[in-house]
Parts: structure tokens; C-alpha cells; sequence
């Protein structure tokens, strides 16, 4: 009993920090390998892999309810030239880089997973630079083209190392380029959903999934935790770009990318 109390809080946790992360800019992934150095690495490879899935399809879907009428007029575009097509292209464009990496270069990328946290707080570091740099661009009105696709999605490639915030890059990456607030922010959430659904695919129809009775529970309080706050999370990020308030997460992020460092190093 006290086993299962303890898996229903740890997927709760786990959920909580994949939802909030995935959209705030402070990274996902270096937050849920600090979450794991906390709670400890005694779980199966295949059950921790199942949870991870879970959570990222949690904030999958919280994407896709946040900008339902925008992918519903995207999916109406397809069949008509306009703005819509294209910007289908652009999308398509921007998954290049980080799609190339993912599948040439994920079993190297697994190096960098593997509990070392004072890559972790170097990589939060990087991101708190970016989130520094790029708010204090003046205001801009550029719209998403070929161009910006491409390097919006070469910044997303980078935040494949733990600590690089997904979002941060991406959307640091668009107002560098000059790119509108409010439009940086939908590319940023919109281009991720094709990606973190064919992952969540792959890995589903992998033999390294695995879900027992026991797991049933915690897994699906872990994908609706990702899921509500996914969803909060998404829209909290939306005002505070177009607020210019990125500035708040370049310090958390240093800070703590600086105790990660720290007890990285010297614990």
C-alpha cells in the first residue's frame, strides 16, 4: 500500500513538473531528470520510459486543446492554397533539424540523460542567457516564413539537451528574428505537436513500453496532472511573452541551474 502511495505521488510530481515545464521556459526535460535525482533511479528502464511517454502525451494534448481552433482552420487549409498551407510548410520546415538529430543521433543524446545534473544546470544556463537576450529585443511585427521556420527549429534540435528549455529556445530564437510576440509563441507551441506525437507513437509501438497492474493508476494521475497543468501552463506563457516578462525565468533558471551545478560537482 505505502509502494503504491508512493508511486501515485511520485507520478503526480512528475506530472506536475512535465506540465508546467513543457510550456514555461525552464525546460521539461532537465526538470524531470532533477525530479528523478530526487525521487531516486529504482525503476525499471521500460516502467520510467512508459511514465515519461505519458506525461509528454499529457502536454500533447493540452497543446492541442489550447489551439484546437487553430490547428481546426490549419487542418481546413490543407486542400486550399493561402495563408494556411504555408504555414503548414513552415511547421513542417522547423521539424527538419531537431527530426534529423532525433533519429541519427538518440542513442548519443541518452549520454547526456544519464544523472548528470551539472549538465543539466550548464544547459539552464544557456537558457536563462537566451530568455535574457532575446526580451530585450524591441517590438516587432515579422510574421513566421521559410527562413524563420527553419532556424526556429534548429534552436528547437539544441533543447534536446537536458536543461535547454524547449520553449525557451524556440521562442527566444522567433524574437531574435524579429518575429511578433504573440506569433512567436503560437509557432513555438504549434511546431511541437507533430514531433511529441510521433514520438509518443514510436514509443508505443516499441517493445520497451511496458505497464503493469500496479502502474495502471499512477500512470494515468500522471497524464492527467501533465495535462491540467500542461493546459494552465500554456496559456499563463502566452500573456507573459506578449508581457515581455521572460526575464522572471532567466533568473530561476540560472539559480537553479547553479545548485544543479553545484551539488552536481560536489555531492
Amino acid at each position: 500500500f505505502l509502494q503504491m502511495i508512493y508511486q501515485i505521488l511520485e507520478a503526480f510530481v512528475l506530472g506536475l513538473v512535465q506540465g508546467l515545464t513543457e510550456f514555461l521556459p525552464v525546460s521539461s526535460s532537465g526538470h524531470l531528470e532533477l525530479a528523478k535525482a530526487i525521487f531516486g533511479q529504482d525503476r525499471l528502464p521500460e516502467e520510467s520510459l512508459t511514465l515519461t511517454v505519458l506525461l509528454h502525451l499529457g502536454t500533447a494534448l493540452a497543446t492541442i486543446g489550447v489551439f484546437r481552433k487553430d490547428i481546426l482552420e490549419l487542418l481546413q487549409g490543407i486542400m486550399h492554397p493561402g495563408k494556411e498551407r504555408n504555414y503548414i510548410v513552415f511547421i513542417i520546415v522547423s521539424m527538419i533539424p531537431a527530426g534529423l538529430i532525433g533519429f541519427f543521433f538518440e542513442d548519443s543524446f541518452s549520454y547526456f540523460f544519464d544523472g548528470k545534473i551539472w549538465l543539466v544546470g550548464l544547459c539552464l544556463w544557456l537558457t536563462a542567457a537566451l530568455l535574457f537576450i532575446s526580451e530585450k529585443q524591441p517590438g516587432a511585427d515579422r510574421s513566421v516564413g521559410l527562413t524563420q521556420g527553419w532556424w526556429i527549429g534548429v534552436a528547437q534540435a539544441v533543447a534536446l539537451l537536458p536543461g535547454v528549455s524547449r520553449s525557451g529556445a524556440t521562442i527566444s530564437m522567433a524574437l531574435l528574428l524579429g518575429i511578433e510576440r504573440k506569433r512567436a509563441a503560437r509557432f513555438s507551441f504549434l511546431m511541437v505537436i507533430p514531433l511529441i506525437l510521433g514520438k509518443v507513437a514510436k514509443d508505443l509501438l516499441s517493445a520497451e513500453m511496458h505497464i503493469g497492474g500496479n502502474d495502471v493508476l499512477p500512470a494515468l494521475i500522471g497524464l492527467l496532472t501533465a495535462f491540467i497543468s500542461g493546459w494552465i501552463a500554456c496559456v499563463w506563457m502566452i500573456s507573459l511573452v506578449q508581457q515581455a516578462k521572460l526575464r522572471y525565468f532567466a533568473l530561476y533558471c540560472f539559480i537553479v541551474g547553479a545548485i544543479a551545478i553545484y551539488f552536481g560537482y560536489f555531492s
